[in-house]
């Protein structure tokens, strides 16, 4: 039987708005491509579901744990016979909390997590090492079917490693086992050694009239070349 009358339009105004906020909601959070690298959602007694859970703030989408702007907070790709993260893994650089036990890795993972500075927990494989080694983690726990890398180190603090960048460059965490040496400001160049802002306009007048050059160089050349036959 169809709905008619005053009563059942009141009945339908809440409901539709409801459906279309749903709707927008669903449209405004797009999912990172990272997060439906493998079918299937975050199993409900994963370390990334409970995490995510301890925060009311936090939602799990797909295979991440995400924060009311869309930042991954956490990555459970476990189970997903990856054997690399693939070319999307640099989007959960912001993860503090990352599975993927039960896939068949490369032990070389190093430069894989290079800008994850905020990653304090890791479940690896159990044959595969955690990136950096023990030495960047405070705690390696191994068991039987994985391993858990925990409380990523910042090796700038270490003794000697600052020592590594130049007078003018201080030392900055850049993932697990890894730095990199920044320039102090109004300073740049090999070993942070030029003092003064990098000149662009200097830079693009050079690569113009270099680029100019050539072009008229090969020009020239096809004309002769074009006279000749």
């Amino acid at each position: 039987m169809a709905l008619c009358g005053p009563g059942s339009l009141s009945f339908l105004v809440p409901w539709a708005a409801t459906l279309l906020l749903a709707l927008g909601a669903e449209r405004a959070l797009a999912l990172p491509e990272i997060c439906m690298l493998c079918p299937g959602s975050v199993r409900d007694l994963s370390e990334v579901t409970l995490y995510c859970k301890q925060t009311p703030e936090l939602m799990l989408h797909s295979r991440c744990c995400l924060n009311q702007e869309g930042t991954i907070v956490g990555l459970d790709l476990q189970n997903c016979s990856l054997k690399d993260p693939g070319p999307d893994f640099p989007q959960a650089h912001t993860a503090i909390i990352i599975d993927l036990q039960a896939n068949p890795l490369k032990d070389d993972l190093a430069n894989t997590f290079r800008g994850f500075t905020q990653l304090q927990t890791l479940i690896l494989p159990q044959d595969v090492s955690c990136p950096g080694g023990i030495n960047a983690w405070n705690t390696v726990t191994f068991y039987i079917k994985n391993q858990t890398c925990q409380g990523q180190r910042n090796l700038c603090n270490s003794t000697g490693d600052q020592e590594m960048c130049p007078e003018n460059g201080s030392c900055v965490p850049d993932g697990p086992g890894l730095l990199e040496c920044v320039c102090a400001d109004g300073f740049h160049g090999y070993k942070c050694m030029r003092q003064g802002s990098f000149s662009l306009l200097m830079f693009f007048g050079i690569l113009g009239s270099t680029t100019l050059s050539i072009s008229i160089l090969l020009w020239g050349t096809q004309r002769r070349k074009a006279k000749t036959s």
